[in-house]
């Protein structure tokens, strides 16, 4: 399983925390350092069942700066894939990726649902 996230951010650190009291195994990796590619932005998204909104950290800076509110609605899907792999920061995180489940965000009860239906 890899965990996409932020040092940074508090939501990340409450879900490394649950992840570890869980005992849930992960890979780590710091989503500016080390972003996520176009490729594998487009591969999570189809296989999430999301919609493509939910890959953007909606309430970040650059998020706000760069006016997407108002701008994703006409953009294309490859637009907005490039867009997300052009700044780690436009990524909702923490990002869960594994084989058969993609989850943005950190809500516990959805982890639990989705994390332990996989055992």
């Amino acid at each position: 399983m890899l965990l996409l996230e932020y040092p940074k951010c508090s939501t990340c650190r409450k879900a490394k925390k649950w992840l570890d009291e869980h005992g849930i195994e992960y890979i780590d990796r710091h989503i500016v350092e080390e972003r996520p590619s176009y490729d594998e932005l487009k591969d999570w998204y189809k296989g999430s069942g999301l919609p493509l909104k939910r890959f953007f950290n909606t309430s970040g800076n650059l998020y706000k700066e760069f006016q997407l509110k108002e701008k994703l609605p006409s953009m294309s899907e490859e637009e907005q894939l490039k867009l997300l792999a052009s700044n780690g920061m436009l990524v909702k995180r923490p990002l869960i990726v594994d084989d058969n489940t993609v989850i943005a965000g950190f809500k516990e009860a959805e982890w639990e649902e989705k994390l332990f239906q996989l055992d």
